[in-house]
């Protein structure tokens, strides 16, 4: 089913985010991650793949087995980077006799070791075109999309963002994944002004839970989000006094009442970037007043 349709009949759902191991013995692992996170009884999950697509063969037997295995409805991302049309169609008619429904369409990150992102073709230059092509080849298939509150890092002004999400919406997506954030007032503020450009498509919060200083610094770094100066004063303060229990304990009762500001506030679910951490996701979500 696609999850668009899921969305208009589930109020304040939870969904995950799972990136799959590359090496296959560490799968074992991860299924049963994935295995302890059905308790959460997600709307959803969507499973990411490594940049030029060297994973992506991982990504669709991985979609295939939480689909059938464990009764998920799993999304796959696809991605623009090292795409052709042949690539793309067998990936989209793959998943479609693997009964998968819903694809996240991104432009993708530049590989490793290279600053900017440059296309491989015309064909497949943004996210818009990937939608286009989603949409034509599999007319019956779900499509989401990202949206950045704070901007896309490569985008010199919102407004000229918010201009592209609604492009890919109108190209054939079906609903918003939002990029990670720490400050809600950011979201409200997203869907705001998305509404008043005519955009009534659900827009899905993003949440990180902080785990580790050090791997947040890095990730905001990749993704152009920020951290409330006060919030990271308090992660650097529970660093110095307690280490790294201190600092997860902070992260964790964050995202809890982040997550259930965005659901009291009118958000139409939350999905969690799990790291493949299945107990502080559980904790989160069993925190939760839905």
């Amino acid at each position: 089913m696609r999850i668009a349709d899921l969305i208009a009949k589930t109020p304040k759902f939870v969904s995950l985010e799972f990136f799959p191991p590359k090496e296959r013995e560490a799968w074992p692992g991860f299924f049963l991650t994935a295995r302890a996170l059905t308790a959460v009884d997600p709307l959803f999950v969507s499973v990411t793949y490594g940049a030029g697509g060297g994973t992506q063969a991982n990504t669709l037997e991985i979609v295939s087995r939480l689909k059938a295995d464990l009764g998920l409805t799993p999304m796959a991302h696809l991605t623009c980077v090292g795409a052709d049309e042949e690539k793309i169609a067998a990936f989209l008619d793959d998943l479609a006799r693997a009964g998968v429904d819903n694809v996240l369409a991104l432009r993708g990150d530049p590989p490793r070791g290279t600053e900017n992102f440059v296309p491989d073709n015309e064909r497949f230059k943004y996210a818009c075109d990937l939608v286009g092509f989603i949409r034509a080849r599999q007319p019956g298939m779900g499509i989401g999309v990202a949206g950045y509150p704070e901007g896309h890092p490569d985008c010199p002004r919102i407004g000229m963002d918010l201009a592209h999400l609604k492009a890919k919406l109108d190209a054939g997506a079906d609903f918003v994944v939002t990029q990670l954030f720490y400050d809600n007032r950011e979201y409200f503020d997203f869907v705001e002004r998305l509404a008043a450009m005519g955009v009534d498509k659900p827009v899905v919060p993003g949440i990180l839970p902080i785990m580790s200083l050090t791997s947040v610094k890095r990730i905001l770094g990749m993704c152009g989000a920020s951290i409330p100066g006060k919030y990271l004063l308090a992660l650097e303060e529970a660093d110095k006094k307690g280490g790294a229990d201190a600092v997860r304990k902070l992260g964790i009762d964050w995202a809890k009442r982040q997550a259930q500001e965005l659901l009291d506030g009118g958000a139409p679910g939350v999905h969690l970037y799990t790291l493949n951490k299945a107990d502080a996701c559980l904790e989160i979500v069993g925190a939760l007043s839905r």
